[in-house]
């Protein structure tokens, strides 16, 4: 008997065209996200990978805020819940207030380590997944402690994230159109699996950590396929993020006289005018966003919008804030970098105005159209700042201002979280809160943005 190629039976191959048509939707999936991050030459600069990396971070960060959600929130009766978020507020972001100041100081001093920084923020990350896996369930104190880690550890994962992101421009690439592409990656990454971390939810309060905890592993695996010149400092220096002119003036008598000491003490190098209005804009926009989230959270649980649930005037909310957001980074990508002043200018103005009449005139519409005016400027206002980051301060300095604004940004949004726990749940008290801290920051940069503008944004002439 001749011994000839046996060809698969009927069952084998039916079998294996079922699996080609099951696996198909998760490949041809994973190679369209591939296309898509790594379009335009993203794949080739590593930019791609970071984005991956940063949607990797925002589901992740989304599932531990599902768990710490409903443990701290939504568990309890409104008034025992507002006690227990200010206590959160108190232990986690109070003592986060006095660390982020050190975090990008720093992490200057890793410039070699930011692919270790960073998977070590996602390390650190899951093993307190699974710390606070056990809290939940036990309602330890063990919660606290573990959640202030979380942010820190995220906070600190931003600010790196923030500092790599020019060491991977592609060629042609503006930093607001490669931050643009980032932010998007992570509102993706968020908007998937948050309703993953309900489901997951539904299960039990551990389970949605657990699958932080796996979010997490991957996520510290991915961080070492960056390319190794994140990790280059070469030509790099640290950024004082100062524009008044003594400051200016002493560097400048410092380095005539050679007085190392003193150039040591005062930063090697100030950012212009412009970047510290356009930070200081943003700034009032982050804590705009703080507040609203503590705010709304608070007022709608206790005072829904008409005619809907405490669950669903929420989820309006934070679907128009997200769709704001969303739109704000799309914009910012088309815009590119024109004149970032005066998007900064308008764009807080509109918010501001928003704001006034959501005030004057509360209700539902209002609050919906002030969380997605807020989304909207918080995002275009950030790409505009990398923007002004990019074409005013020089490039050996450029992730240095990364890291400290990032750093300050952050702290603005955890006092106006605490702003907002504090405040009565006044819709129209609250309102007017919101338009005031909006106030304060356009009214104190409006002049020096516009200033900047008609001059054109000189690009060094501000810059020592």
């Amino acid at each position: 008997m001749s011994v000839g190629t046996v060809s698969p039976g009927p069952a084998r191959r039916t079998a294996r065209a079922l699996g080609r048509a099951l696996h198909l939707p998760f490949t041809g999936t994973a190679r369209g996200i591939r296309k898509a991050t790594h379009a335009h030459g993203a794949g080739e600069s590593g930019l791609g990978k970071l984005i991956e990396l940063h949607a990797v971070n925002g589901a992740g960060d989304v599932m531990i805020t599902v768990a710490l959600a409903s443990t701290v929130f939504f568990s309890v009766p409104t008034d025992e819940a507002r006690g227990r978020v200010a206590l959160y507020l108190a232990i986690t972001m109070a003592p986060f207030t006095l660390l982020a100041p050190v975090i990008g100081p720093l992490l200057d001093r890793l410039p070699h380590g930011r692919r270790a920084a960073m998977a070590g923020a996602m390390l650190a990350r899951a093993l307190l997944a699974l710390v606070l896996s056990g809290a939940v369930v036990s309602g330890s104190v063990e919660l606290y402690p573990a959640a202030l880690g979380v942010l820190v550890a995220s906070k600190a994962y931003g600010v790196v994230r923030s500092a790599v992101v020019p060491r991977l421009l592609p060629p042609g690439f503006s930093l607001v159109k490669a931050n643009s592409r980032v932010t998007l990656g992570g509102l993706l990454a968020t908007a998937v699996a948050a309703p993953a971390g309900a489901g997951l939810q539904a299960l039990g309060p551990r389970w949605p950590l657990f699958g932080a905890f796996v979010i997490f592993v991957s996520g510290m695996v991915l961080s070492f396929s960056l390319p190794h010149k994140v990790d280059s400092s070469k030509g790099e220096s640290k950024a004082l993020l100062a524009a008044d002119e003594e400051h200016l003036h002493l560097h400048a008598r410092a380095e005539a006289a050679s007085d190392t000491s003193r150039k040591r003490r005062l930063g090697l190098r100030t950012v212009g005018p412009a970047v510290t209005h356009a930070l200081g804009a943003n700034a009032s926009l982050r804590c705009l966003s703080g507040f609203l989230i503590f705010f709304l959270a608070f007022l709608l649980r206790e005072h829904p919008l008409a005619g809907q649930s405490a669950a669903v005037s929420l989820g309006i909310v934070g679907v128009s804030a997200g769709a704001g957001n969303a739109l704000g980074t799309a914009v910012g990508a088309w815009l590119k970098s024109r004149a970032p002043e005066l998007i900064i200018v308008t764009v807080v103005a509109v918010v501001l105005g928003v704001a006034v009449t959501s005030a004057l005139f509360f209700g539902a519409v209002g609050v919906a159209c002030l969380g997605a005016c807020a989304g909207f400027a918080q995002a275009l206002s950030k790409l505009s700042l990398d923007a002004l980051l990019q074409r005013d301060v020089p490039e050996q300095v450029r992730t240095s201002a990364f890291a400290r604004s990032e750093t300050l940004l952050q702290m603005a949004w955890v006092v106006g979280g605490g702003i907002g726990i504090a405040l009565p749940l006044v819709g129209t008290l609250g309102l007017s809160v919101a338009a005031a801290i909006v106030a304060v920051g356009w009214l104190s940069t409006v002049r020096g943005l516009l200033a900047s503008a008609r001059r054109g944004g000189s690009r060094r002439a501000r810059v020592i």
